[in-house]
């Protein structure tokens, strides 16, 4: 335990200004994921995707960001997971991508909707052949006995669909609006850069944090 709690870093990569930060957060966004992307450090898409069921208990998984712009952050994945299920039952969702290589957090909370059948379409449409089987085969979150289980249905539904297998109902996507973006720049001696915004009567208000 003695070395655990002995790991620490001195971060001195960058700074994060007001003068320097966009004023509206979804061009800061942009700047900073495509900062990330020309770096490449692994999996710049990646970020935590945090729920809360039912039971008040929260959770917390990685996905994949499939695009952003000003209505919001959006994902794929399967509605009937527990993810799904959650933000079915609760809509209240953060989302959060930590590139370690740059010393950067970006957190963000707000509600999440369904995006259309539209946009959801055309996102399945563009995914391999096997990833657009695969979204029939598994079902995801329910325990199964073994992986013959994804096996097997991938190979029937393979043979029902050939090359053209249909969005599955159960499957599609999810758009955080955001309503509170933070963001995080590691800097010497933990006097950390926190810049937040919070949106205030359709306005976004920016903030400084205390690390």
């Amino acid at each position: 335990m003695s070395d655990i709690a002995a790991l620490r870093k001195s971060y001195e990569r960058a700074e994060l200004s007001e003068e320097a930060s966009h004023a509206d957060p979804t061009h800061q966004f942009a700047k900073w994921f495509d900062e990330a992307r020309q770096s490449e450090v692994p999996e710049p898409n990646a970020m935590t995707l945090a729920t809360v069921g039912g039971d008040l208990r929260p959770s917390t998984r990685i996905v994949l960001i499939k695009g952003f712009d000003e209505r919001g952050i959006v994902w794929y994945t399967n509605y009937e997971s527990r993810k799904g299920r959650e933000l079915t039952g609760n809509p209240c969702a953060a989302l959060q991508f930590h590139w370690v290589e740059l010393e950067r957090v970006v957190r963000i909370e707000g509600l999440v909707e369904k995006v259309s059948d539209a946009e959801s379409d055309a996102y399945y449409a563009s995914r391999p052949l096997d990833s657009r089987i695969g979204a029939w085969a598994s079902p995801q979150s329910q325990v199964i006995d073994d992986r013959t289980v994804l096996v097997t249905g991938a190979a029937k539904y393979a043979a029902k669909f050939l090359l053209n297998p249909p969005r599955p109902p159960h499957w599609g996507g999810f758009r955080l609006l955001p309503e509170r973006w933070e963001f995080w720049q590691g800097r010497k001696s933990r006097l950390h850069d926190r810049l937040q915004y919070r949106l205030e009567d359709g306005e976004w208000l920016r903030e400084r944090l205390a690390p």
